[in-house]
Protein backbone atom coordinates (compact mmCIF):
# COMPACT_ATOMS: atom_id res chain seq x y z
CA UNK A 1 0.00 0.00 0.00
CA UNK A 2 3.18 2.04 0.17
CA UNK A 3 2.59 3.40 -3.77
CA UNK A 4 -0.48 4.59 -3.22
CA UNK A 5 -0.26 8.18 -2.93
CA UNK A 6 -2.81 10.29 -3.78
CA UNK A 7 -6.70 8.21 -3.33
CA UNK A 8 -7.48 8.01 0.02
CA UNK A 9 -10.91 6.94 -0.55
CA UNK A 10 -13.61 5.54 -2.69
CA UNK A 11 -17.46 6.26 -3.35
CA UNK A 12 -19.29 3.31 -4.22
CA UNK A 13 -22.71 4.43 -6.48
CA UNK A 14 -24.41 1.00 -6.61
CA UNK A 15 -27.41 0.78 -8.78
CA UNK A 16 -28.65 4.32 -9.17
CA UNK A 17 -27.49 7.93 -8.14
CA UNK A 18 -31.19 8.91 -8.04
CA UNK A 19 -32.80 8.93 -4.48
CA UNK A 20 -36.00 7.43 -5.41
CA UNK A 21 -34.39 4.39 -6.93
CA UNK A 22 -31.74 3.99 -4.19
CA UNK A 23 -34.55 3.04 -1.36
CA UNK A 24 -36.57 0.91 -3.49
CA UNK A 25 -33.36 -1.10 -3.86
CA UNK A 26 -32.75 -0.50 -0.53
CA UNK A 27 -35.95 -2.17 0.46
CA UNK A 28 -35.43 -4.86 -2.04
CA UNK A 29 -31.98 -5.39 -0.42
CA UNK A 30 -33.23 -5.60 3.33
CA UNK A 31 -35.84 -7.94 2.55
CA UNK A 32 -33.42 -10.55 0.27
CA UNK A 33 -30.83 -10.02 3.80
CA UNK A 34 -33.15 -10.72 6.14
CA UNK A 35 -34.43 -13.70 4.35
CA UNK A 36 -30.72 -14.77 4.03
CA UNK A 37 -30.59 -13.96 7.79
CA UNK A 38 -33.23 -15.63 8.83
CA UNK A 39 -32.95 -18.98 6.82
CA UNK A 40 -29.28 -19.79 7.62
CA UNK A 41 -29.61 -18.69 11.25
CA UNK A 42 -32.52 -21.57 11.36
CA UNK A 43 -30.38 -23.89 9.58
CA UNK A 44 -27.93 -23.43 11.99
CA UNK A 45 -30.17 -23.42 14.84
CA UNK A 46 -31.68 -26.72 14.03
CA UNK A 47 -28.49 -28.40 13.07
CA UNK A 48 -26.81 -28.02 16.61
CA UNK A 49 -29.82 -28.62 18.70
CA UNK A 50 -31.02 -31.87 16.74
CA UNK A 51 -28.65 -34.92 17.32
CA UNK A 52 -30.16 -36.39 14.40
CA UNK A 53 -28.58 -34.09 12.30
CA UNK A 54 -24.55 -34.26 13.83
CA UNK A 55 -23.97 -36.04 10.84
CA UNK A 56 -21.19 -35.31 8.16
CA UNK A 57 -23.45 -33.65 5.60
CA UNK A 58 -25.43 -31.42 8.04
CA UNK A 59 -22.03 -30.43 9.59
CA UNK A 60 -21.07 -29.30 6.55
CA UNK A 61 -24.51 -27.56 5.66
CA UNK A 62 -24.06 -26.38 9.02
CA UNK A 63 -20.61 -24.85 7.92
CA UNK A 64 -21.82 -23.65 4.70
CA UNK A 65 -24.44 -21.46 6.33
CA UNK A 66 -21.94 -19.90 8.68
CA UNK A 67 -20.04 -18.87 5.82
CA UNK A 68 -23.15 -17.85 3.82
CA UNK A 69 -23.89 -15.19 6.70
CA UNK A 70 -20.63 -13.71 6.75
CA UNK A 71 -20.83 -13.50 2.99
CA UNK A 72 -23.35 -11.81 2.85
CA UNK A 73 -23.17 -9.87 5.89
CA UNK A 74 -19.84 -8.22 4.51
CA UNK A 75 -21.43 -6.50 1.62
CA UNK A 76 -25.28 -5.95 1.83
CA UNK A 77 -25.87 -4.02 5.34
CA UNK A 78 -22.90 -1.75 4.37
CA UNK A 79 -24.56 -0.88 0.80
CA UNK A 80 -27.69 -0.49 2.61
CA UNK A 81 -26.45 1.69 5.06
CA UNK A 82 -24.91 3.82 2.21
CA UNK A 83 -28.56 4.16 0.35
CA UNK A 84 -30.08 5.15 3.65
CA UNK A 85 -27.97 7.43 4.83
CA UNK A 86 -26.82 8.76 1.35
CA UNK A 87 -23.24 8.36 2.61
CA UNK A 88 -21.36 6.27 -0.04
CA UNK A 89 -17.56 6.91 0.94
CA UNK A 90 -15.90 4.01 1.95
CA UNK A 91 -11.50 4.69 2.94
CA UNK A 92 -9.26 2.45 1.35
CA UNK A 93 -8.34 0.64 4.54
CA UNK A 94 -12.29 -0.53 4.48
CA UNK A 95 -11.88 -1.43 1.09
CA UNK A 96 -9.37 -3.45 1.48
CA UNK A 97 -10.55 -5.56 4.93
CA UNK A 98 -14.30 -6.03 2.67
CA UNK A 99 -11.99 -7.05 -0.05
CA UNK A 100 -10.21 -9.61 1.63
CA UNK A 101 -13.46 -10.40 3.88
CA UNK A 102 -15.52 -11.38 0.60
CA UNK A 103 -12.44 -13.63 -1.35
CA UNK A 104 -12.30 -15.39 2.28
CA UNK A 105 -15.93 -16.38 2.25
CA UNK A 106 -16.15 -16.69 -1.46
CA UNK A 107 -12.69 -18.98 -1.60
CA UNK A 108 -14.27 -20.85 1.65
CA UNK A 109 -17.34 -21.31 0.09
CA UNK A 110 -16.39 -22.77 -2.99
CA UNK A 111 -14.20 -24.71 -1.49
CA UNK A 112 -16.80 -26.25 0.95
CA UNK A 113 -18.96 -26.74 -1.89
CA UNK A 114 -15.84 -29.10 -3.12
CA UNK A 115 -15.95 -31.05 0.06
CA UNK A 116 -19.83 -31.69 0.01
CA UNK A 117 -19.49 -32.47 -3.50
CA UNK A 118 -16.98 -35.06 -1.98
CA UNK A 119 -19.29 -36.32 0.93
CA UNK A 120 -22.41 -37.03 -1.31
CA UNK A 121 -20.33 -38.71 -4.05
CA UNK A 122 -19.03 -41.29 -0.76
CA UNK A 123 -22.35 -41.88 0.46
CA UNK A 124 -24.19 -42.62 -2.36
CA UNK A 125 -21.24 -44.58 -4.64
CA UNK A 126 -19.53 -46.34 -1.26
CA UNK A 127 -22.21 -46.35 1.11
CA UNK A 128 -20.62 -49.38 3.07
CA UNK A 129 -17.17 -47.47 3.16
CA UNK A 130 -18.96 -43.86 4.35
CA UNK A 131 -18.31 -44.32 8.14
CA UNK A 132 -14.94 -45.13 7.87
CA UNK A 133 -13.94 -42.38 5.30
CA UNK A 134 -15.70 -39.31 6.91
CA UNK A 135 -15.19 -39.67 10.56
CA UNK A 136 -15.62 -36.58 13.02
CA UNK A 137 -11.79 -35.71 12.16
CA UNK A 138 -11.62 -36.26 8.71
CA UNK A 139 -14.63 -33.55 8.29
CA UNK A 140 -12.84 -31.30 10.48
CA UNK A 141 -9.43 -31.32 8.85
CA UNK A 142 -10.99 -30.81 5.49
CA UNK A 143 -13.27 -27.80 7.02
CA UNK A 144 -10.18 -26.51 8.31
CA UNK A 145 -8.06 -27.08 4.96
CA UNK A 146 -10.77 -25.02 3.29
CA UNK A 147 -10.33 -21.82 5.34
CA UNK A 148 -6.99 -21.68 5.84
CA UNK A 149 -6.25 -21.89 1.97
CA UNK A 150 -8.89 -19.79 1.45
CA UNK A 151 -7.85 -17.02 3.73
CA UNK A 152 -3.85 -17.67 2.18
CA UNK A 153 -5.24 -16.80 -0.99
CA UNK A 154 -7.34 -13.61 0.14
CA UNK A 155 -4.25 -12.32 1.48
CA UNK A 156 -2.27 -12.69 -1.51
CA UNK A 157 -4.78 -11.27 -3.61
CA UNK A 158 -5.76 -8.65 -1.45
CA UNK A 159 -1.82 -7.47 -1.33
CA UNK A 160 -1.03 -7.48 -4.71
CA UNK A 161 -4.50 -5.35 -5.59
CA UNK A 162 -3.52 -3.01 -2.97
CA UNK A 163 -0.40 -2.48 -4.41
CA UNK A 164 -1.35 -0.75 -7.01
CA UNK A 165 -1.00 2.71 -7.91
CA UNK A 166 -4.56 4.89 -7.59
CA UNK A 167 -3.87 8.52 -8.49
CA UNK A 168 -7.43 8.93 -10.60
CA UNK A 169 -10.52 9.39 -10.60
CA UNK A 170 -12.38 7.43 -7.22
CA UNK A 171 -15.78 6.78 -8.09
CA UNK A 172 -16.93 3.04 -8.46
CA UNK A 173 -20.02 1.75 -9.84
CA UNK A 174 -20.75 -0.98 -7.63
CA UNK A 175 -22.31 -1.68 -4.58
CA UNK A 176 -19.83 -3.38 -2.77
CA UNK A 177 -15.24 -3.48 -2.76
CA UNK A 178 -14.62 -5.63 -5.88
CA UNK A 179 -11.76 -6.08 -7.67
CA UNK A 180 -13.25 -6.18 -10.91
CA UNK A 181 -14.43 -2.46 -10.60
CA UNK A 182 -11.17 -1.37 -8.61
CA UNK A 183 -8.71 -1.97 -11.46
CA UNK A 184 -10.88 0.30 -13.21
CA UNK A 185 -9.17 3.00 -11.30
CA UNK A 186 -5.40 1.71 -11.00
CA UNK A 187 -2.98 3.86 -13.09
CA UNK A 188 -0.24 1.08 -12.65
CA UNK A 189 0.90 -0.21 -15.63
CA UNK A 190 2.69 -3.07 -14.34
CA UNK A 191 0.16 -5.79 -13.47
CA UNK A 192 2.09 -8.54 -12.51
CA UNK A 193 1.44 -9.37 -9.13
CA UNK A 194 -1.95 -8.34 -9.51
CA UNK A 195 -2.01 -11.29 -12.61
CA UNK A 196 0.26 -13.89 -11.08
CA UNK A 197 -2.42 -13.75 -7.72
CA UNK A 198 -5.51 -14.19 -10.42
CA UNK A 199 -3.96 -17.06 -11.98
CA UNK A 200 -3.39 -18.99 -8.59
CA UNK A 201 -7.04 -17.79 -8.00
CA UNK A 202 -7.74 -19.14 -11.55
CA UNK A 203 -6.27 -22.21 -10.65
CA UNK A 204 -7.85 -23.29 -7.57
CA UNK A 205 -10.93 -22.52 -8.79
CA UNK A 206 -10.56 -25.00 -11.92
CA UNK A 207 -8.99 -27.53 -8.93
CA UNK A 208 -12.42 -27.59 -7.65
CA UNK A 209 -14.29 -27.24 -10.24
CA UNK A 210 -12.73 -30.57 -11.84
CA UNK A 211 -12.86 -32.44 -8.40
CA UNK A 212 -17.13 -30.97 -8.19
CA UNK A 213 -17.78 -32.53 -11.87
CA UNK A 214 -15.89 -35.55 -11.06
CA UNK A 215 -17.70 -36.17 -8.31
CA UNK A 216 -20.80 -35.44 -10.17
CA UNK A 217 -20.01 -37.52 -13.06
CA UNK A 218 -19.60 -40.39 -10.71
CA UNK A 219 -22.86 -40.04 -8.43
CA UNK A 220 -24.77 -39.68 -11.68
CA UNK A 221 -23.55 -42.94 -13.21
CA UNK A 222 -24.33 -44.53 -9.79
CA UNK A 223 -27.85 -42.85 -9.34
CA UNK A 224 -28.99 -44.05 -13.00
CA UNK A 225 -28.01 -47.65 -11.99
CA UNK A 226 -30.27 -47.73 -9.04
CA UNK A 227 -33.74 -50.25 -9.24
CA UNK A 228 -35.67 -48.13 -7.41
CA UNK A 229 -37.06 -44.98 -8.85
CA UNK A 230 -37.59 -43.18 -5.28
CA UNK A 231 -33.91 -44.10 -4.38
CA UNK A 232 -33.29 -42.16 -7.74
CA UNK A 233 -35.28 -39.96 -7.33
CA UNK A 234 -34.29 -38.67 -3.12
CA UNK A 235 -30.27 -38.86 -5.18
CA UNK A 236 -31.28 -36.07 -7.52
CA UNK A 237 -33.25 -34.46 -5.08
CA UNK A 238 -30.27 -34.09 -2.62
CA UNK A 239 -27.60 -33.31 -5.58
CA UNK A 240 -29.32 -31.39 -8.27
CA UNK A 241 -29.96 -28.12 -6.06
CA UNK A 242 -26.36 -28.59 -4.81
CA UNK A 243 -25.33 -28.45 -8.86
CA UNK A 244 -26.96 -25.75 -9.84
CA UNK A 245 -25.96 -23.47 -6.57
CA UNK A 246 -22.23 -24.13 -7.49
CA UNK A 247 -23.07 -23.39 -11.37
CA UNK A 248 -24.53 -20.19 -10.17
CA UNK A 249 -21.77 -19.30 -8.19
CA UNK A 250 -18.80 -20.32 -10.25
CA UNK A 251 -20.19 -18.76 -13.82
CA UNK A 252 -20.88 -15.46 -12.75
CA UNK A 253 -18.18 -15.19 -10.38
CA UNK A 254 -15.49 -16.26 -13.18
CA UNK A 255 -17.48 -14.14 -16.14
CA UNK A 256 -16.92 -10.44 -13.68
CA UNK A 257 -12.83 -11.56 -12.33
CA UNK A 258 -12.03 -13.23 -16.00
CA UNK A 259 -14.02 -10.48 -18.52
CA UNK A 260 -11.17 -7.54 -20.14
CA UNK A 261 -11.67 -4.60 -17.91
CA UNK A 262 -13.57 -2.19 -20.03
CA UNK A 263 -13.87 2.04 -19.30
CA UNK A 264 -17.79 2.09 -18.70
CA UNK A 265 -19.09 -0.20 -16.69
CA UNK A 266 -22.49 -1.66 -17.62
CA UNK A 267 -25.70 -2.26 -15.60
CA UNK A 268 -24.96 -6.02 -16.79
CA UNK A 269 -21.92 -6.18 -14.27
CA UNK A 270 -24.10 -5.06 -11.42
CA UNK A 271 -26.32 -7.97 -12.22
CA UNK A 272 -23.53 -10.62 -12.18
CA UNK A 273 -22.25 -9.19 -9.09
CA UNK A 274 -25.50 -10.11 -7.46
CA UNK A 275 -25.63 -13.65 -8.66
CA UNK A 276 -22.41 -14.19 -7.15
CA UNK A 277 -22.12 -12.02 -3.56
CA UNK A 278 -25.85 -11.95 -2.85
CA UNK A 279 -28.06 -14.80 -4.65
CA UNK A 280 -26.13 -18.36 -3.36
CA UNK A 281 -25.90 -17.35 0.53
CA UNK A 282 -30.02 -16.32 -0.46
CA UNK A 283 -31.11 -19.44 -1.97
CA UNK A 284 -28.89 -21.95 -0.09
CA UNK A 285 -30.79 -22.41 2.96
CA UNK A 286 -34.13 -22.59 0.91
CA UNK A 287 -32.72 -25.02 -1.12
CA UNK A 288 -31.78 -27.11 1.25
CA UNK A 289 -34.21 -26.77 3.86
CA UNK A 290 -37.63 -26.58 1.79
CA UNK A 291 -36.66 -29.41 -0.39
CA UNK A 292 -35.43 -31.66 2.46
CA UNK A 293 -38.05 -33.56 4.21
CA UNK A 294 -35.62 -34.03 7.18
CA UNK A 295 -35.41 -29.94 7.54
CA UNK A 296 -38.55 -29.07 7.10
CA UNK A 297 -39.95 -32.05 9.70
CA UNK A 298 -37.33 -30.53 12.40
CA UNK A 299 -38.28 -26.80 11.63
CA UNK A 300 -41.94 -27.56 12.44
CA UNK A 301 -40.91 -29.05 15.62
CA UNK A 302 -38.45 -26.52 16.44
CA UNK A 303 -41.54 -23.82 15.88
CA UNK A 304 -43.94 -25.98 17.80
CA UNK A 305 -41.57 -26.30 20.75
CA UNK A 306 -40.96 -22.23 20.79
CA UNK A 307 -44.66 -22.20 20.60
CA UNK A 308 -45.10 -24.21 23.02
CA UNK A 309 -42.64 -22.46 25.45
CA UNK A 310 -44.24 -18.96 24.87
CA UNK A 311 -47.57 -20.47 26.09
CA UNK A 312 -45.99 -21.90 29.45
CA UNK A 313 -44.36 -18.50 29.65
CA UNK A 314 -47.35 -16.48 29.13
CA UNK A 315 -49.36 -18.67 31.73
Amino acid sequence: MSNITTVTEFVLLGFSDIREWQLIYTALFLLVYLAALMGNLLIVAITTLDRRFHTPMYYFLKNLSILDLGYISVTVPKSILNSLTNINSISLLGWAAQVFLVLSFAGSELALLTVMSYDRYVAICHPLHYEITMPHGACVRMLAASWFSSCLNAIMYTASTFSLSFCGPNTVHQFFCDVPQLLRLTCSTDHVQEDVSLAITVCLDFFCFVLIVGSYVRIFSTVLRMPSAEGRSNAFSTCLPHLVVFTLFVTSGTSAYLKPISESPTSLDLLVSVFYAVVPPTLNPLIYSLRNRDMKAAMVRLLRRRHFLKERLSI
